[in-house]
């Protein structure tokens, strides 16, 4: 990249998160004058904030909403503006600034635009994506392929290609690169060489409006890759099959019980078959539910597609191990089996985790309810569980709807989630229930920062309690 024509243009990056801040040290690096705006101001961006101008980033925390007059010191002197995925893409502000011609995108982008002679692998999806991106980045590093994992969890992308650059461009195989729609719908120019599509519910309508909104922009991404493979045990991509692009098709039964056979599938012994060539056994995946044996058969429709042999994406499986707060196995207090889902955000991850564990279930759920039908998931309650403890803002909201649905259980409100867990475990006991299940089918921002920091409070919680493994 050229350095800086005319030091009086500015790059502005909106957001302080992981992706803002990379973002802006990839410009700086190639010598581009970056100022970096926050709408918010706390302790923590404060330091950040610091930080980043000690290396030579000004960084400026507005603490007021996004507007246009947020600009007006630099509107003629704006080179290009990029956008952090936690902005709406369609904010009322961006529109005005894109009026201006002023060039605009995502952080994601920005960073392709430096990798993209990597051969990539973009996997989107509502769940499943960040299993299969670890699973099949596990699958890539054990056999000797150098690549690297980023996007919408692991490194920003922009510090992959910071650190690409750092490493004078060393070569990498593969980019393995998990990519949400917000990072989508500001990124057009993506390109992978394969594109993975695990599932489709309705989520994150808040910001999308609508289910046909978000189905275009994940579609966006499988058209503009060479490769495609498709989840065919998902309803919603199954029944627009004809909608989508041609591409690879699996499914965890077997193939003649499809109206359109999927390449990879599983027989009842259960086999892994490539058409009609066995593969090996979906035993070796050492993780729960009928979910992980779509994600496993996605992840080697992509390792065969790269080239891999059989034997080595299945010895590679095989040490694959659980991904934290995604159905992640946490141990025992006493008979009591204990399972921390924290990164069930929706009602359709939800209620993946309740089809896939031991019941009857105590289900511990909460937080700030988003967009969505909670019918399919109420159903699946009364069939796993013998209760529900609920916790955070939208507990009242919930047990409303629980209740309304003669729901046979018990259903308990607390406030916290210390307070959830330990009613959880008396209730468990007193109805001889065999599991407790955090998958709190809500997002956690009401009282946590992420699901990461949910879960990791979840599991100190229970460390109380004597778990063991």
């Amino acid at each position: 990249m050229s350095k800086q024509k005319n030091p009086n243009q500015i790059h502005i990056v909106l957001g302080l998160g992981t992706s803002g801040i990379n973002a802006a040290k990839l410009l700086q690096s190639e010598g581009k004058n970056v100022l970096v705006l926050e709408n918010y101001s706390n302790e923590k961006l404060i330091d950040i904030s610091k930080k980043l101008k000690s290396d030579g980033i000004n960084a400026i925390l507005l603490d007021k909403p996004l507007h246009i007059n947020n600009f007006k010191d630099w509107i003629g002197k704006i080179s290009s503006i990029v956008v952090s995925p936690g902005i709406d893409w369609e904010h009322k502000t961006l529109k005005e600034l894109r009026g201006k011609n002023i060039y605009m995108q995502g952080e994601v982008q920005l960073a392709w635009e430096r990798l993209s002679h990597i051969p990539s692998i973009g996997i989107t999806g509502t769940n499943g994506k960040t299993t299969v991106t670890n699973m099949l980045h596990h699958v890539l590093k054990l056999n000797s392929l150098n690549s690297d994992m980023g996007g919408n969890i692991g490194k920003a992308l922009s510090k992959i290609a910071l650190e690409n650059k750092a490493q004078n461009h060393k070569k990498l195989n593969w980019l393995v690169i998990e990519l949400s729609s917000y990072q989508i719908e500001s990124s057009p120019k993506i390109k992978p060489r394969i594109g993975i599509w695990t599932t489709f519910t309705p989520d994150h309508l808040e910001r999308h409006h609508d289910i046909e909104t978000y189905f275009n922009i994940k579609r966006s991404l499988l058209e503009k890759s060479s490769i495609r493979i498709y989840n065919s045990d998902d309803k919603y991509l199954s029944h627009k099959r004809k909608e989508l692009p041609e591409g690879i098709w699996v499914g965890i039964n077997n193939q003649s019980s499809y109206s359109h056979h999927p390449k990879y599938w599983i027989d009842e012994k259960g086999y892994i078959y490539e058409d009609q060539i066995q593969l090996f056994n979906s035993s070796i995946l050492k993780i729960p539910g009928k979910h992980n044996l779509q994600n496993l058969l996605l992840v080697t429709a992509a390792a065969r597609e790269i080239g891999l042999a059989q034997a080595s994406i299945a010895k590679s499986i095989n040490s694959f191990k659980p991904i934290p707060h995604r159905l992640e196995y946490l141990g025992k207090i006493g008979k009591l089996v204990i399972y921390n889902d924290s990164k069930a955000t929706n009602f359709d991850s939800s209620l993946t985790a309740l089809k896939s564990v031991p019941s009857p279930i105590i289900l511990l759920a909460g937080g700030l309810l988003k967009k969505g039908d909670c019918m399919t998931w109420i159903e699946q309650l009364k069939q796993s569980t013998k209760g529900v403890v609920l916790f955070g803002v939208s507990a009242l909201d919930l047990k409303k709807s629980i209740v309304k649905s003669s729901y046979k259980g018990e259903v308990i409100i607390k406030k916290s989630l210390e307070e959830a867990t330990k009613a959880s475990i008396n209730f468990a006991r007193t109805t001889n229930s065999k599991t407790i299940l955090l998958s709190p089918a809500c997002a956690s921002f009401d009282q946590y920062k992420s699901y990461e920091e949910r879960g990791e409070h979840f599991k100190k919680i229970v460390k109380n309690y004597g778990i063991k493994q």
